[in-house]
């Protein structure tokens, strides 16, 4: 449907992918953090987001190379950077407290709906 509607490749590849693969951990990381396993919700954060990134990508790139526009190196990976970067500020906590409240919950993903509205009106 997102073809149909021209969207890029791209886009459909940071959002409707991304959400559709996710939305399972999400799922097994609220149902482990109502049962209070914070331990497993992380894991579970941590653990997808290795997969994904090295041995999806890594036996795609070794089924058949592929070629990376500048842009998504310079604009994807920093802010995939920067938020990790701030989940682990914000998760591990200046003071030590080792928790994210929901104000900082909010905000990460205030941040995710910045991107994915910058996305959409910069290749509209």
């Amino acid at each position: 449907m997102a073809e149909f509607f021209n969207v890029s490749d791209l886009v459909i590849g940071l959002t409707i992918i991304a959400l559709g693969t996710s939305l399972p951990e999400l799922a097994a990381s609220i149902s482990a953090v109502r049962k209070s396993e914070h331990d497993l919700a992380i894991g579970n954060v941590i653990g997808s987001n290795l997969f994904n990134t090295l041995v999806v990508i890594g036996l795609a790139g070794a089924i058949h190379p592929m070629t990376v526009e500048s842009h998504v190196l310079y604009r994807d990976w920093v802010i995939m950077s920067s938020l990790t970067l701030s989940l682990f500020v914000l998760g591990y906590g200046i003071l030590g407290r080792r928790r994210i409240n929901r104000i900082e919950g909010g905000l990460l993903a205030l941040c995710y709906s910045i991107y994915n509205a910058y996305l959409y009106f910069s290749f509209v």
